[in-house]
């Protein structure tokens, strides 16, 4: 049995490898760190892009010293599947995981003989996987290849409260029994392991920390049960949207929110705050362990989660649909040796991103990724371009199996039980006037053609109708 667990507070995701900018008349100037750098993820589950607001450790660590990308994005706005991504820089189409259970989805679909934790360990690195891993695992003697240290969700025994109290963990191939007393909330739990990897690895290390929370129910520590009273309802135009005339046929049979349903959900939006600051906390505490190591100034901090919510926006409470609620997260870096503080690059960033930019930073070797690194972002050095990108799901019914394009102005989505769906961002960034019925027939052509070529090959069953 593992040594006994202390509450702590910590969650970060680090890769640093050496880029400084100066030189003669602006132009960036290249410089390699001899020490390789350390890698952090700091994944949360079901976190909205707009709630860091709420975070004040993650805003002074990591927002006001270094990247936040603005435009941040995943290509299936589903646990499961964003893992996947996150870990390998690959589609669902080409890692096969669709959807949070089989067919087409969860653990059971996913080859994990090559991964970070592969390509990181095979050059030397500690591996250590704290938290969440992939919906559907659940056998605790298994430790996937590549990871030197495994501390992860294998079952809830309460599902009512699933991976906050009354859980189990792996531990290395073993089970621990948590129950559901103060010291056994699992943000807290969680960060006591993350800050011991921060504090206690002498080798250059990776750490994937992925945290339960904000995902329902959201269940908070007992320190903040009254944080956020007074928060204001969320009513944005797009909440509970009264007429869906102009939407598939999938969501116009969608009922509206009755006052119970609104009520319920003002409660949980209330609760997803009060379990964001556990995750804050362990930011804080994960951040001074990487300080008080010195190891802060070789680290970069990767923050984001791995799908968005939505909190009653279109008649809706949840994600899996290509709306901006779902597709779009917090996505911020921290890296000191770029010194691009407090920068917020406009360009359109994704989850499968992260794998490429850690496997160039790191000097790891990968097999072929559909992302692109980072680093010209990062670093201010070289050029970065992205025009659109695919997001792709399997539905378990409703919404049905879909595939989407976004672009910096267009959201483009076709439904396999037929419909489709338009949006001009910049003028509609609500998604309310579905364009696709009074659109020039070039424009839809157009994107029509482009979808087709990312989206394939397509989602299981799927076909891609006009």
């Amino acid at each position: 049995m593992r040594r006994s667990l202390t509450l702590a507070v910590g969650a970060v995701v680090a890769i640093a490898a050496g880029f400084l900018l100066g030189g003669m008349r602006g132009q960036p100037v290249r410089r390699v760190i001899p020490e390789r750098p350390n890698v952090i993820i700091i994944l949360t589950n079901d976190q909205r892009w707009d709630t860091l607001w709420a975070m004040p450790n993650v805003r002074r660590w990591l927002v006001r010293r270094g990247v936040t990308f603005t435009n941040a994005f995943v290509t299936n706005p589903s646990c499961c599947p964003s893992r996947a991504s996150i870990l390998t820089g690959l589609y669902s189409h080409s890692t096969g995981v669709f959807r949070n259970r089989p067919p087409h989805g969860g653990f059971e679909s996913f080859n994990d003989s090559s991964t970070l934790a592969t390509w990181l360990h095979d050059v030397g690195y500690h591996t250590a996987l704290i938290g969440e891993y992939l919906n559907g695992y659940r056998d605790a003697s298994y430790v996937p290849p590549g990871w030197d240290q495994w501390f992860a969700f294998s079952r809830r025994t309460n599902m009512d409260t699933k991976a906050y109290y009354d859980y189990e963990i792996s531990a290395d191939g073993s089970t621990l029994h948590f129950g559901h007393e103060p010291k056994d909330y699992s943000t807290d739990v969680l960060a006591a392991e993350a800050t011991r990897v921060v504090s206690t690895v002498e080798q250059p290390f990776f750490l994937l920390f992925a945290t339960a929370a904000p995902h329902p129910p959201a269940v908070h520590p007992d320190r903040y049960a009254n944080a956020f009273d007074n928060l204001r309802p969320w009513r944005p135009a797009s909440f509970n949207e009264p007429d869906v005339s102009d939407k598939p046929g999938w969501l116009r049979a969608q009922d509206p929110l009755g006052p119970s349903d609104q009520r319920e959900l003002s409660r949980f939006r209330k609760d997803q705050y009060r379990s964001l600051l556990a995750v804050d906390d362990a930011v804080g505490m994960v951040m001074v362990a990487l300080r008080r190591a010195g190891r802060l100034g070789n680290t970069l901090v990767i923050f984001l989660s791995d799908n968005g919510y939505l909190w009653g926006e279109h008649r809706l409470d949840g994600k899996g649909v290509p709306y901006e609620e779902s597709i779009r997260v917090p996505f911020v870096v921290r890296y000191d040796p770029a010194g691009r503080a407090g920068q917020s690059p406009g360009g359109m960033v994704l989850n499968i991103d992260i794998a490429p930019t850690i496997v160039e930073l790191s000097g790891s070797h990968a097999p072929r990724m559909d992302g692109q690194s980072l680093v010209p972002l990062l670093t201010g050095a070289g050029a970065w371009s992205r025009n659109d990108f695919l997001i792709e799901h399997v539905g378990g019914g409703e919404p049905p199996t879909w595939c989407a394009m976004r672009t910096q102005r267009y959201l483009y989505a076709v439904y396999g039980r037929g419909g489709r769906e338009l949006y001009f961002l910049r003028e509609d960034p609500l998604e309310l006037d579905n364009r696709i019925n009074d659109t020039r027939r070039a424009l839809v052509e157009r994107l029509d053609a482009r979808l087709r070529v990312l989206c394939n090959p397509p989602p299981p069953g799927f076909k891609l109708r006009s």
